[in-house]
């Protein structure tokens, strides 16, 4: 196998589609590093093991030797991507955006080598440009163009507003890969548009074509939608280890080949083993999952932390155990009715949520299910406040 078929199958597993082929292969074989691009919009301060799925391919290249270039969407991220949404997205600040940018670089190299990726914002040429500028970049296209993606026909078809804004995003995206001269740009199946957009615009910029290789999204933890901040069905790569490795945990069976298929370097003919062994009732699926989430802390932080979050699941949840280290939670014992103490966790965005919660059987005070919302809750020595499967407080309470 040659060198360039060798790197070929590195970069197509796990991978939906490539476009085109063949003009990744030419590229491959002058043997200069690619320019390889990905872009993110800091709309949110965390990144999730959704967007691990693309970094990690983003590596692959890296460890073949080419260029990555991350691109900070600090300008398009005032836009807002309307990818996937059936209404036009608030504007964030420009103060919030900077802030999010910033704990993207931090979160980025868990994953990235630090010193072989290129970090840029796409402000940077965006800023600048005058509306003389803007509209040379606007005579490019044709709002049929813009009309073809399907979000944005979904909600003309149902006479829904499209801010004239959001038809600039796919434009200064595309910008991006002008100004950097990508080869390759990276993105999940739903960034299609986007990415096959640019490459019209390389190619009036008298560019290469960019190659575009799009990566499945990534189902969250209750395996319907994708992995969002906005579903709460996110892992975090800066959750802490033991919440990660419970999450983990908590997936359903269906998931576990798409994860480790996705999130760590398990061989297809591993996971292939396993489906088999699953399936034949040769093995657990818990046991599979704890290899996961073994796997996956030990990524984002070590194989001791690894093994000291799977002691600590072992214990709560094989022992019906409770952590050794929990946090303090006080309560005034003049105003200690269930619903006032499970605000006072700030684990809930509304008293709705906590009231199906409770009705839901997942609050439990030393075991024992509490589920009347104005009952006051006993706060008696040593009392242990289990909320969920995961989250624990020691109860204080506030004498006056």
């Amino acid at each position: 196998m040659s060198n360039v078929e060798q790197a070929l199958k590195i970069i197509k597993r796990g991978a939906v589609s490539l476009v085109q082929e063949a003009d990744l292969i030419e590229k491959l074989k002058t043997g200069r590093p690619l320019r390889v691009k990905l872009g993110a919009d800091p709309s949110a301060p965390d990144i999730h093991l959704g967007h691990a799925v693309v970094l990690k391919k983003l590596k692959d290249f890296q460890d073949l030797g080419h260029e990555i270039y991350f691109v900070v969407g600090d300008f398009t991220g005032r836009i807002g991507d309307p990818t996937g949404k059936s209404k036009t997205r608030p504007t964030l600040t420009p103060e919030a955006i900077r802030k999010n940018a910033e704990t993207y670089k931090e979160q980025v190299f868990k994953i990235l080598n630090p010193k072989q990726t290129k970090i840029v914002f796409n402000s940077t040429w965006s800023e600048p440009l005058t509306l003389s500028d803007i509209l040379k970049l606007t005579a490019k296209t044709t709002v049929r163009q813009l009309l073809e993606r399907d979000d944005f026909m979904k909600r003309y078809r149902a006479r829904k507003p499209i801010a004239l804004v959001e038809f600039f995003y796919p434009i200064m995206q595309a910008l991006d890969s002008v100004e950097i001269k990508a080869d390759v740009e990276l993105g999940g199946t739903d960034q299609t548009f986007n990415l096959l957009f640019a490459r019209d615009f390389q190619r009036a910029a008298k560019q290469p074509p960019q190659v575009i290789l799009t990566v499945p999204l990534l189902v969250g933890l209750y395996g319907k939608e994708k992995m969002s901040k906005s579903l709460n069905n996110y892992i975090g790569l800066t959750d802490p280890p033991g919440d990660m490795y419970g999450k983990i945990m908590s997936i359903p069976d269906t998931l576990l080949s798409s994860y480790f298929n996705l999130l760590t370097d398990k061989s297809e003919a591993d996971i292939k083993e396993m489906e088999m062994a699953i399936a034949n009732d040769k093995a657990n699926p818990r046991d599979y999952k704890m290899e996961l989430a073994r796997d996956i802390v030990t990524q984002y932080y070590d194989e001791a932390i690894a093994q000291a979050s799977a002691h600590e699941f072992k214990n709560i949840f094989q022992k019906h155990g409770v952590p050794e280290e929990i946090p303090s939670l006080t309560i005034d014992e003049k105003d200690n009715s269930l619903i006032t103490v499970m605000q006072a966790t700030k684990l809930f965005k509304s008293n709705g949520e906590i009231r199906r919660f409770i009705k839901g059987g997942g609050v439990k005070l030393n075991g024992t299910p509490l589920l009347d919302e104005k009952a006051a809750v006993r706060l008696t020595e040593g009392a242990v406040l289990k909320i969920g499967k995961r989250h624990f407080f020691k109860l204080i309470p506030l004498k006056r």
